[in-house]
């Protein structure tokens, strides 16, 4: 059984994360994997260096857990990921079996979990996750508002 996690305390150390993918100019996105209360796995954006369009932070996070853990099932694991997963990371979660998922801010174009699509709970799989969402939400989303307010100047 995992322990009361504080969220927030979580959050705050994939924020931590998304600054330093926002160093390497790609999209701030930071996730951290905690299990019995301790990180198991972490990861922030890289497909831009890494020319690796599954380098998402959350498949990041998730594939150091694996080897971490010495398992492809990352039961009662609580991801942490600054913006809602695409369908490719909440898949990956499902698989992988992810307890919950605890993100900052939603992702209307992409999002799978509630925003465009509903892939951590649907009634076709075989596992559902539970979702917490809104931790940190502001910080968050004024840090992916500035990166791509930035962009978009540097582009003109």
């Amino acid at each position: 059984m995992q322990e009361k996690l504080n969220h927030k305390y979580w959050m705050k150390q994939a924020l931590l994360l998304a600054e330093k993918a926002e160093a390497c100019g790609e999209v701030p996105v930071g996730a951290i994997l905690v299990k019995d209360n301790k990180i198991v796995g972490e990861g922030y954006n890289q497909p831009i260096v890494n020319h690796d369009p599954t380098a998402h932070a959350e498949v990041i996070a998730l594939r150091a857990a694996g080897r971490k853990i010495g398992n492809y099932r990352l039961v009662d694991t609580t991801l942490y990921v600054t913006l809602e997963p695409c369908a490719m990371c909440a898949m990956a979660m499902v698989h992988a079996r992810v307890k919950t998922l605890v993100f900052a801010t939603r992702e209307p174009r992409t999002g799978a979990a509630g925003s465009l699509y509903q892939l951590l709970q649907h009634v076709g799989h075989n596992h559902q996750i539970d979702i917490v969402e809104g931790v940190m939400q502001e910080d968050s989303a004024e840090m992916l508002k500035r990166f791509f307010k930035r962009r978009r100047h540097r582009l003109k």
